[in-house]
């Protein structure tokens, strides 16, 4: 059997948390109680990023509306706006982890899971938040 390439356990991660926002987002429930209900526990960094975007919440979301021109935060699609809230928690809180690297992972996220122009705007919009969170 030929060697299949890994996946990459960090966007994994990153998935998981997205869908782990969404479905707290459908139930109305918070990010935290997402978490808790889960039937297996998440993996460290799938939890880490929930929590840190529930934690961060408004601060993140203060950023976003801030740099966002012409879109409210409850105007963007409920994936876009979960997408650039981990993102910009990334690039605020996890100097570690390259610009690029977010940056890049948060469109790929927008490209699969959301609309055609998602990858476009969640791109500019995140060039944009840089600056100001990752200092």
């Amino acid at each position: 059997m030929p060697d299949l390439p890994r996946p990459d356990e960090r966007s994994d991660a990153r998935e998981r948390a997205l869908y782990l926002l969404y479905e707290a987002h459908a139930k109305g429930i918070d990010p935290i109680d997402a978490l808790e209900l889960q039937v297996l526990e998440p993996d460290e960094l799938t939890t880490m990023l929930v929590a840190g975007v529930a934690e961060h919440h408004r601060r993140l979301d203060d950023a976003i509306a801030a740099k966002s021109k012409g879109w409210t935060l409850e105007r963007m699609p409920v994936i876009d706006r979960n997408v650039l809230r981990l993102a910009a928690f990334e690039l605020a809180e996890r100097p570690d982890v390259p610009v690029a690297v977010v940056l890049d992972e948060a469109v790929e996220l927008a490209k699969r899971f959301s609309t055609d122009d998602s990858g476009r705007f969640v791109n500019g919009l995140l060039s944009a938040l840089v600056e100001d969170l990752r200092t």
